[in-house]
Formats: structure tokens, C-alpha cells, sequence
């Protein structure tokens, strides 16, 4: 909205608000934006969350260190999407549908988070919504969100997989993209929900990753640089780097109020919509694989819950880790909760650097 009356103030009477039409400048509006809206809004989110008593609800088979964190506000997503959702609509051209599909997974995402969380605030329950429900109303968005993408592909390039450190391989993979790309934004979102397990272990990762993505949206989006750096070009997929940007200044308001000791979670509204983010950007700009390198911790966290239930299973109560996700095992080998947490942001920022080598070794 700001930069379309930013565009129509230069053609009609300031040369000087040309400077909206750069990406890179937008960008980085789009980063303080959402940063200061989450600093201007999130205490008054959180006293309202508390007056009406919005507590979290913690299993009682969980780390018994984390039941002193009963009561402490949760749903914080909501501060993060209307975040995103403020800053995007601001500073990217609405005209873009890259900028659309990605606003409305999201939110899609974020509005089953928002059930589940608000079932177990009403029941005073870990139990919100069954798992059969949240899988069928994840699916259903997921899958709607792939064939959009796939019916509104202008290009076969947008449908097709691309491998890092390889020059000019694609692999098209036709209607089967639909398949493909569900299982990236809804596997993307279960894994962030997943790891959102201690007071910022989730949102740091996701603004890390956030920020790579932005960087491949935006070269993947720009006809110059594509070409020097040997990457497929895809026109206008580069506003998603507002988006990316907007979650990047979003995710680290929130993490003001939520690093340990948190004043407020983010729920299952804010985990599942920033992994779904993630995920769609990822499909969008076509670094599927990449994602699934930068977002490591994510997939570990995840691969550790198979591994614990499948072995479970088949060796009749035998356990492979302490308790699952990762997270818990290290908490119940005795590790304090900050060391866990920050080691685990070293290790997505290193995982991060490697995604983004991959730009250049081809």
C-alpha cells in the first residue's frame, strides 16, 4: 500500500520517492517495519493475553522443569503474522502473485495454529485439536496452496526441481510438483512446530533462515545476477524478499519478549504459519533441497521424533533418545535450557552459511 502511494508521488510530483522502487530499500523497510510494530504492540499483547488468561497449558509428561512455565502467555503468534502480514502489505507490490500465495498460506497455516491453541486454552488442556483434524486442515491448505502454485506457473522452471552444486540440471516434474510441494510447506510446518519447544529455540532458526531465503528470492528474481551466479531466473519472484524480510523483523520482536525467560510463546498459531512460510518461499523460489540444508535443526528435531516413535514400536518400549524432540533429550542429560538453545542457533547460522554457499559453487 505504501509503496504503490510511493510510486504514484514519483510519477506525479517527487522525483526523490523513486528510492521505493528498489527492492533492496524495500527490503529493508520491510525488516523495520515489522521489528517496530513488534516492540510497539507486544506488550500490550501480552497484558491483554494475561487479562484474559491466555496461559499455557504444559504436559505433564514432559521436562518437569518446564511445568513452572504453566500460565506464561501463549498465541504470541498472533503479534508475529499481523507483524508479517503489516509490514508485506506496506512495502511489496500487491500486484505480484508470488506475494499472495505466500500471505495466504500463511495465514491459512496460522489459522489452524489458531484452533488448536484457543481448544486448549477453552479445555485447560495439552489436547487441542485431534491429530486427525489438524492434518486434514493442514493438508487441505497445503494442498490447495501447491495447485495454485502449480495452475498459476507461467514458466516450466517454476515446476521443476533444481539441484544445488549442479549447473544446468532440472528436473521437471509435472503434475507430480503438487505432491512434491505440499510435502515441503506442510513437513516445513510440522518441523518448526516441532522445534518450538524452549523459550526462542524456534524463532531464531526461523529468522536465520528467513534471511537466506530472502537473499534467494531476491537473486533468483533479478535477471543480472541470476545469470552471473548460474541460477534459474524466475520474473518477479523477487518480492518475496519483503515477505522474508518482514518475518526476519518480525521473528526478532518476538524474540525480545520470548527469549529465556519468556514472557510469551508463540503457540501453535505462530509455529505452524512460520514454517508454512518458509516452506512456500522455498517452493516459490525453487530451493527445496536447500531449505531442508539451512533449516537442519529443524529436520533434526523432526527425524528424532520418527526415529523415537518407530523404534518405540518396533522393539516393544525401547527408547533411542531420553525423550523426543532432540531438545528434550539434551534437557534431560542435564544441559541448561540457554545452552541448549543457543548452541542450536551456532548450528543453524553455520547450516545457513553453508545454503548460501551453494549460490556460487556450481
Amino acid at each position: 500500500m505504501l509503496y504503490a502511494l510511493a510510486t504514484w508521488l514519483h510519477h506525479h510530483y517527487v522525483n526523490g520517492f523513486n528510492v521505493f522502487s528498489y527492492l533492496t530499500f524495500r527490503a529493508i523497510l520491510g525488516v523495520l517495519t515489522s521489528l517496530v510494530f513488534s516492540f510497539i504492540a507486544g506488550p500490550a499483547i501480552i497484558r491483554r493475553l494475561q487479562v484474559l488468561k491466555f496461559g499455557q497449558v504444559v504436559r505433564d509428561d514432559g521436562p518437569q522443569s518446564h511445568l513452572k512455565k504453566t500460565g506464561t502467555p501463549t498465541m504470541g503468534g498472533v503479534l508475529i503474522l499481523s507483524a508479517i502480514v503489516i509490514s508485506t502489505l506496506a512495502w511489496a507490490d500487491l500486484r505480484n502473485r508470488f506475494v499472495w500465495l505466500a500471505l495466504g498460506v500463511t495465514l491459512a497455516f496460522g489459522a489452524v495454529g489458531f484452533a488448536d491453541d484457543w481448544l486448549k486454552i477453552k479445555r485447560k488442556s495439552s489436547n487441542g485439536l485431534s491429530a486427525r483434524q489438524k492434518y486434514f486442515w493442514l493438508s487441505l491448505a497445503g494442498l490447495l496452496t501447491s495447485s495454485l502454485i502449480y495452475v498459476t506457473a507461467t514458466t516450466p522452471i517454476e515446476t521443476s526441481l533444481i539441484l544445488p552444486l549442479v549447473k544446468h540440471v532440472t528436473i521437471p516434474l509435472g503434475w507430480f510438483f503438487i505432491i512434491w510441494s505440499y510435502v515441503v510447506i506442510v513437513g516445513s510446518s510440522n518441523a518448526v512446530n516441532l522445534t518450538d519447544g524452549l523459550d526462542g529455540l524456534a524463532i531464531m532458526p526461523t529468522v536465520l533462515v528467513a534471511s537466506a531465503l530472502a537473499v534467494f528470492a531476491y537473486v533468483t528474481g533479478n535477471v543480472k545476477i541470476a545469470d552471473y551466479l548460474d541460477i534459474p531466473y524466475i520474473a518477479g519472484v523477487g518480492e518475496l524478499a519483503i515477505f522474508c524480510t518482514s518475518i526476519v523483523g518480525a521473528g526478532l520482536g518476538f524474540l525480545w519478549f520470548n527469549t529465556y525467560p519468556a514472557q510469551i510463546f508463540m503457540g501453535d498459531v505462530g509455529s505452524l504459519a512460520l514454517g508454512a512460510a518458509l516452506g512456500v518461499v522455498a517452493v516459490l523460489v525453487r530451493q527445496e533441497i536447500v531449505l531442508a540444508i539451512m533449516g537442519g535443526v529443524f529436520v533434526a528435531e523432526t527425524v528424532s521424533v520418527a526415529l523415537q516413535v518407530g523404534y518405540f514400536k518396533w522393539s516393544g518400549g525401547k527408547r533411542i533418545f531420553r525423550m523426543a524432540p532432540l531438545h528434550h533429550h539434551y534437557e534431560l542429560k542435564g544441559w541448561p535450557e540457554p545452552r541448549i538453545i543457543v548452541r542450536f542457533w551456532i548450528v543453524t547460522l553455520i547450516l545457513v552459511l553453508i545454503g548460501l554457499s551453494t549460490l556460487k559453487v556450481r
